[in-house]
């Protein structure tokens, strides 16, 4: 939200009334009507010193250095955001998270220059520029450099008037030239473009000819959208999970996704994005969201949008057929979110989300709202006050779209771990927290309580009685009963060099346990995962980040390690104690397959953290998770 938004007093209160009653009201409505779907959320206080954003300004030219007015500047990264330059061809990509951005440039009537990469910092500001050539100015000199003009050899052959001909064939200037060269001088031209020649095309490095061949795909799909300023992302990736080493070998434990990104700007206000990923294995799934941002610095930043998540089971695995009804099931899903800033020193967030999950046989369709306020009575100090409800159903993890993660549809099968079948967990969360800014490092406190009901426990590799364990690709959810947790962190974030960023958090909670699950499921957790029944208990948890550049070799390192004093034994015999989760992400540019426009990198993840985003989550969510197995991602992604 832009500082320069004005809004009148009166009416504002009067709005700002109504949607606090309503949220209010709904906050504490029956847990039949209200569903959490984590799509997307306002950060909470505890990522508030981890989303400092940066800025990319720059200007854009024509050949001859006068300024362009209108051009629109595509930005693809973390997020996907677009600009549009002014009369002094001057442009402004506002609040991007950090990271690397592949910038590119169009406005109609003029070739696309080649696209840059820019590295964005938090609370800092990137410069980028842009020539653009006039599209008959390039063509020119593109037929100059292929021997095409005025020159000693061909200036003596007169060129006739331009005409056309009765069957439409164009006579003029340029194109008789053209048909009159020296075949010889068109294939100078077509080696130094890089084109294959018959003596030397089977001899071309692999990656050269991989590099060529969707070079050309990716210039047949530019000239089809030439007119459009669309930017996204192409990933080919394979996943699997596995307990040791040696089961990486195995390539049934693996399977294919492929995963496709289109976004563009809409008018000059707002983007829009569409997401979509599949994989067809033993278990065939897709995904499919759509969403539609605010951009520009309005009092009202509006973000909406759906997705919808198919999961068919086809495999021999015992219990995920007997789990997954019909075959199949469907989660579909909507969300609506508001950021208003009512004045320079106070903004007001509010919105809900609805879900439809068919596996469901109570209340499969749910509803959540959220409201938080912001006060920054100066530019380095946030007050902020949030409160939400947020109603997980079991598995829901493998629906929704991922907010930072690696884009997979569902991957896993699941089933209920007793007769008792499956309950939502409903979460009542309210936190106050503060933030200062100095000296490049952010500190950050906060204080919250929790009101759980039917807190959520996920376990894998689970053995009954003499059967085998289920698969790594399979788990069964049950709940381990009601709770109420209060608790305090403290968080601190600071550069601790120039392409080293880093982050720690810590909290203190104390969970007292009101009720217990019912007495079929209770029976269950104490056999098969006694660690998991909890009593009254105090939890410490450390959490940290860490993200490292090197330029040298083009590569983003991702680390994430949470340590907790509460992690549920994957043994029988032993109870709650100290251990850790963590999420390793490495990007390794390829700067040898790079082309016009576009921008590859390797991408290879491994972690064993279940859950993809801890925002707005409970304190148990993740500390309830026994055995996870290790979950790697790796492939290629293609930035266009």
């Amino acid at each position: 939200m832009g500082a320069g938004g004005h809004v009148q007093m009166g009416t504002p209160r009067r709005q700002l009334a109504s949607v606090s009653m309503l949220c209010l009201l709904a906050l504490h409505s029956t847990p039949a009507s209200a569903q959490g779907v984590r799509l997307v959320s306002a950060p909470p206080v505890t990522n508030l010193a981890a989303a400092s954003t940066g800025h990319i300004e720059g200007s854009v030219t024509d050949e001859a250095g006068k300024p362009l007015d209108g051009v629109v500047i595509s930005a693809l990264g973390s997020t996907t955001a677009f600009a549009v330059s002014d009369k002094a061809g001057q442009f402004t990509l506002k609040q991007l998270p950090p990271g690397p951005y592949v910038l590119r440039a169009h406005l109609q009537g003029f070739h696309a220059p080649r696209s840059t990469m820019v590295n964005v910092r938090p609370a800092a500001r990137s410069a980028s520029t842009f020539t653009l050539r006039r599209e008959a100015t390039a063509e020119a000199i593109r037929v100059a450099e292929a021997g095409v003009g005025t020159t000693a050899t061909t200036s003596a052959i007169a060129a006739p008037e331009p005409i056309t001909t009765k069957a439409g064939r164009d006579e003029s200037d340029f194109a008789w030239r053209l048909r009159h060269l020296k075949r010889g001088v068109l294939r100078e031209a077509a080696t130094k473009a890089g084109l294959p020649q018959d003596d030397d095309w089977f001899i071309t490095d692999s990656f050269q000819f991989l590099g060529r061949a969707v070079g050309s795909s990716a210039k047949a799909a530019s000239a089809l959208f030439s007119d459009l300023s669309l930017g996204g992302q192409v990933n080919l990736l394979t996943t699997g999970a596995f307990d040791n080493p040696l089961q990486l070998l195995q390539l049934d434990r693996t399977s294919s996704v492929a995963f496709f990104s289109l976004g563009a700007p809409v008018g000059t206000h707002g983007d829009w994005a569409v997401r979509a990923a599949m994989n067809q294995n033993d278990l065939s799934s897709w995904m499919l969201a759509g969403s539609y941002v605010v951009t520009t610095p309005v009092a009202h930043r509006y973000q909406m949008g759906m997705s919808y998540s198919l999961q068919r089971y086809e495999g021999g695995n015992t219990a995920a057929l007997l789990a997954v009804a019909d075959s199949a099931r469907n989660v579909g899903s909507v969300f609506a979110y508001d950021e208003w800033e009512v004045s320079r020193y106070l903004s007001v967030s509010y919105g809900a989300s609805y879900a439809h999950y068919d596996y469901l046989q109570a209340g499969p369709s749910l509803f959540s709202p959220r409201l938080a306020a912001t006060l920054s009575p100066t530019g380095n100090t946030r007050l902020r006050f949030a409160a939400s409800r947020d109603i997980s159903a079991p598995g829901a993890e493998e629906f929704l779209p991922p907010t930072s993660a690696a884009y997979l549809p569902p991957q896993r099968t699941f089933s209920a771990i007793s007769p008792a079948g499956m309950r939502t967990q409903e979460l009542l969360n309210y936190e106050v927290g503060f933030e200062r800014v100095f000296n490049g490092a952010t500190i950050g406190v906060r204080a919250f309580e929790q009101q759980i009901d039917h807190q959520t426990v996920t376990v894998f590799g689970l053995r009954q009685d003499d059967s085998i364990a289920t698969a790594l690709g399979h788990y069964h959810v049950g709940a381990a009963g009601d709770a109420n947790v209060r608790g305090v962190g403290v968080t601190f974030t600071h550069s601790l060099f120039e392409n080293v960023r880093g982050s720690v958090d810590y909290s203190l909670s104390h969970a007292n346990w009101q009720a217990r699950a019912t007495p079929v499921e209770y029976a269950v957790l104490t056999r098969w995962a006694p660690s998991s029944v909890r009593d009254d208990e105090r939890i410490h948890d450390v959490t940290t980040s860490l993200q490292a550049e090197v330029p040298i070799t083009a590569t983003r390192v991702v680390v994430f390690y949470k340590v907790n004093s509460a992690f549920t034994s994957g043994s029988l015999a032993q109870g709650p104690g100290f251990d850790a989760r963590f999420d390793l992400q490495v990007n390794q540019a390829l700067p040898f397959m790079n082309f016009r426009a576009s921008q590859w990198e390797m991408l290879v993840g491994v972690r064993n953290l279940f859950h993809e985003s801890l925002a707005n989550a409970s304190v148990y969510d993740e500390i309830l998770v026994v055995r996870p197995p290790k979950r790697i991602v790796g492939g290629l992604t293609v930035k266009f």
